[in-house]
């Protein structure tokens, strides 16, 4: 009986803590406008989305989100500041309160979901896998990799996607997309796994690499989209209002292109 009622009691503590935490991020949005800065958590090594180049002799952070997170800052008429981390913390950084949202080439699951809020997706996930430019007649199909090794992003879509249709293969996670880059050129892996437009930023650059002439499949849900901590509201409904007029006006096409640009000056 009284291990009913502590699991009980812990129950209870559990949702009051889940409602108050959602019940105080209503307000998030008139937080961020008081402070006059919106925080975006993002893990930059992942081009053309988020990514390091050397602009005008400095290190600095660019991409197709970074000028999505900019669009929303203005929007919002406060100043942008980008918390750069790993990828495998950009969520929980939401949970901590060091960012207000994450915008980080992330897929909306059902999972992440019953954790944070998601905005309209602002982008349909193209997948790619790149080989090494020698083994581009070896390696034809999914099943001439069977029993390879092959790299993907922790964390990412691409690892869930490569688990499920990779099966005779050994697919192993890695910290960064760079790793993964780099465990391929060294042949520690035999391909990596990643979105298309990624793959294309690091074949502008490495051409020793080369685009499989196969790539896995995806689904309708596999898009990108803005996390926020669960309950936003008025922020979320901001969001999308944004995502809808870039998408109206074609934007973010243009941004992946812009950023594609930058690729020669990426810093690993």
């Amino acid at each position: 009986m009284k291990k009913m009622i502590s699991g009980l009691l812990s129950l209870i503590a559990v949702l009051l803590l889940t409602a108050c935490g959602s019940s105080s991020n209503e307000n998030l949005q008139s937080e961020i406008i008081e402070r006059g800065k919106l925080v975006v958590a993002v893990s930059p090594d992942y081009a053309p989305f988020e990514f390091k180049a050397l602009i005008d002799g400095k290190d600095t952070i660019v991409g197709a989100d970074i000028e999505l997170a900019q669009a929303i800052a203005d929007e919002l008429g406060v100043e942008l500041e980008l918390s750069s981390m790993n990828f495998d913390n950009v969520l929980s950084s939401l949970q901590t309160g060091k960012a207000d949202m994450a915008i980080s080439g992330l897929s909306y699951t059902e999972e992440r979901a019953k954790i944070y809020d998601f905005s309209d997706a602002y982008y349909k996930t193209e997948n790619a896998v790149l080989i090494k430019a020698s083994d581009a007649e070896t390696f034809t199909s999914i099943e001439s990799l069977a029993g390879k090794k092959i790299a993907v992003q922790k964390g990412t879509i691409e690892e869930t996607l490569s688990k499920e249709q990779f099966k005779d293969a050994n697919v192993i996670p890695l910290t960064a997309m760079g790793e993964a880059i780099s465990e391929l050129k060294t042949d520690k892996v035999q391909a990596v796994d990643l979105e298309k437009p990624v793959a294309e930023g690091y074949l502008s650059q490495n051409s020793d690499l080369a685009l499989a002439n196969f790539a896995l499949e995806t689904g309708e849900g596999d898009s990108k989209a803005i996390a926020m901590p669960k309950g936003s509201g008025e922020l979320l409904t901001t969001v999308n209002k944004v995502i809808a007029k870039l998408e109206k006006e074609g934007k973010y096409k243009d941004f992946i292109s812009e950023a594609a640009e930058l690729t020669g000056s990426a810093i690993e």
